[in-house]
């Protein structure tokens, strides 16, 4: 494919970029979901609807500091065209549904990132790495669960301490209800992190077809369109995933379900506000660890967190070999 590639072509691209944030919110919807479904505090037909509508309107909250990040600060700009971003998106979506399929809650977001590496790395090599913003992702990776973890274990301490002298009932009846906020606010940090990975795929490739008047930016278009699909995403849900996110790595109570979402809502506010394209799936799963081990440390079955965490340290490289894959593949008829 040439630099200036084909109208219709450009908009199968941005077809391609809204079917992975379509299949984001499916397989990230047990993120949002699986603590309020798992203390029955909604049941799954209604907690998608309750993520998906936070998930739209994130885009009201926060700036766009992470499609920033992914747009221009993982690979050079100057080096993307129509292959490096198909390369892309096919390792990131070939590896979302293999890792869905098996119920493994491995990262969107890293797939993606390991998309635009493999991809990046396959057309120009090492120089086209732009190591600071991959750098300040790889590092957030073990970050972001460690502080989900911690700020939901403090949460649980401090609402223990609070509520000492309440009934279980009362303290049950209480958190219900608080869970609605939560869930709010989780789904919120998740729509405004993750939906902006995609937001800043499409501003690239928009920029390097000369697309993009005044220099790189996001169009609203593009906002609306990218927040819109994690929606709808979330709408159908990923439920092997909400299983293992919601009951096989500890049992939680609204209390606990209240304080992972918070810890998780908190940590996503920050790395979305700093523009660090973290793992809502990392973030999360440590959080509920987090809320499980303040329990006691053998609540947490420590063989599930110890499976996903090794989805963590394989996505980023299986999904660069993946789009290195399509790269090349996408050049065979040029």
């Amino acid at each position: 494919m040439d630099a200036q590639i084909a109208f219709p072509l450009l908009i199968g691209l941005i077809g391609v970029a809204l079917l992975f944030d379509f299949l984001n919110g499916l397989h990230d919807a047990a993120n949002s979901i699986a603590t309020i479904v798992s203390t029955r505090v909604l049941p799954p037909k209604y907690a998608v609807f309750w993520a998906a509508f936070f998930n739209f309107i994130a885009f009201l909250f926060f700036g766009l500091h992470v499609a920033q990040t992914v747009g221009t600060g993982i690979i050079a700009a100057s080096a993307v065209d129509a292959r490096v971003i198909f390369g892309a998106l096919m390792g990131a979506i070939t590896w979302n549904v293999v890792t869905w399929v098996a119920g493994i809650p491995s990262s969107s977001s890293h797939a993606l990132i390991g998309g635009l590496v493999g991809a990046g790395l396959a057309k120009s090599g090492l120089p086209v790495i732009v190591w600071s913003g991959v750098l300040k992702t790889t590092f957030a990776i073990f970050l972001s669960p460690v502080v989900g973890f911690s700020i939901a274990l403090l949460l649980v301490l401090a609402v223990a301490w609070i509520f000492v002298r309440s009934t279980p009932m009362a303290v049950d009846s209480t958190f219900r209800i608080l869970q609605f906020v939560s869930a709010s606010l989780y789904s919120l940090g998740h729509g405004g992190n993750d939906a902006q990975k995609t937001m800043g795929i499409i501003a690239v490739l928009l920029y390097s077809q000369g697309m993009l008047e005044g220099g790189f930016h996001v169009p609203f278009w593009v906002v609306i369109s990218c927040q819109a699909a994690m929606g709808l995403g979330t709408l159908f849900g990923g439920w092997r995933i909400v299983h293992t996110m919601g009951s096989r790595i500890t049992r939680l109570t609204p209390m606990q379900g209240f304080c992972a979402e918070t810890g998780g809502a908190i940590t996503l506010f920050m790395a979305t506000y700093l523009g660090v394209p973290v793992s809502t799936t990392h973030t999360i799963t440590g959080a509920i660890i987090g809320v499980g081990a303040a329990r006691r440390v053998s609540a947490v079955r420590w063989s599930v967190a110890r499976s996903i965490v090794m989805a963590w340290f394989i996505t980023i490289p299986a999904s660069a070999i993946i789009a290195a894959l399509f790269y090349w593949l996408s050049g065979l008829g040029g």
